[in-house]
């Protein structure tokens, strides 16, 4: 291939880039998977005919969708390995990021941390259709191509979908002013190992997940409950050692705190929310999904 040919190349993935991007994160959790997707996508394209492509944009969310759920595929079948719960890699979302503009909900909805850990509910092809129909709504027929599926399957599948997602959505239904002003003041009483006011602000039916991955200490169950979350959270914060910093950043479109200890170590901590109480709790503290997150 001719330097002007591979340029030429570069430059029509360029221009789908964020979308590009955006759909692989999504249907894997993995900003550095997605990377990797996107760079496999880059080489098929260099070997295509281009003048036979009539639509790059679907060419390539075509060879992208497949290629992530081949990855999808392969990391379900490994999943037993991973040390703990799993959570989806954080990702910065505000100004200038590679996500481009989240200008509708469904947008900034399935780049949620909460909806992309739901989503490993669901089988490869049900998140596929799921995705690029909810996200970037796509018609049946068109995710039908994508996938050698016809549209009366996909319907069914995005269908499908849906309602195992249902419960689980709505138990995140808080908008980004009511989960800031939550998770603001659940770190406040978790310092002062508050656990009345901690227990209070905890739906009595929520969930933390805590990921370290093996890698740094962290809760290696799902923790259930009001009570034993304030106190899981009490106990982190009674010990930390003065100098710890809380700094404030927009993570998968949604508020969120990058936490440093003196020790080095450092993790992002995220809450979903409805009826004026948390639902969920997401801390990540596993360095290698930390890449992404300057600071």
């Amino acid at each position: 291939m001719t330097t002007i040919g591979a340029v030429q190349a570069a430059g029509a993935l360029t221009a789908h880039r964020p979308m590009l991007l955006g759909l692989a994160y999504r249907l894997l959790g993995s900003l550095h998977d997605a990377e990797d997707v996107l760079q496999e996508a880059y080489l098929r394209w260099l070997d295509v005919d281009r003048k036979s492509v009539a639509e790059p944009r679907r060419y390539l969310a075509r060879v992208v969708t497949r290629l992530a759920l081949d990855r999808l595929r392969a990391r379900q079948a490994a999943r037993e390995t991973y040390v703990g719960p799993w959570l989806p890699e954080p990702v910065p979302t505000g100004a200038a990021t590679p996500f481009g503009p989240l200008d509708t909900v469904e947008l900034r909805e399935t780049l949620s941390t909460a909806l992309l850990h739901l989503l490993e509910r669901l089988t490869p092809p049900e998140r596929a259709v799921y995705v690029l129909h909810t996200a970037f709504t796509l018609p049946y027929a068109e995710i039908g191509d994508l996938l050698d599926r016809s549209a009366a399957d996909c319907r069914q599948l995005h269908h499908r979908a849906a309602a195992r997602l249902a419960d689980g959505r709505r138990r995140f239904t808080a908008g980004a002013a009511e989960q800031r002003r939550l998770l603001e003041a659940f770190l406040a009483a978790a310092s002062d190992g508050d656990l009345a006011r901690l227990t209070e602000l905890v739906a009595a039916d929520a969930t933390a997940w805590s990921d370290g991955g093996g890698r740094v200490r962290a809760a290696r169950n799902p923790i259930h409950g009001a009570d034993r979350i304030a106190r899981f959270f009490a106990g982190i914060y009674g010990r930390r050692q003065p100098g710890g910093t809380a700094t404030p950043v927009e993570l998968n479109g949604a508020p969120a705190l990058l936490l440093h200890w003196p020790s080095g170590i450092r993790y992002t901590l995220g809450v979903t929310a409805a009826d004026g109480r948390i639902t969920g709790v997401y801390l990540t503290a596993n360095p290698d999904k930390l890449a992404a997150v300057p600071g």
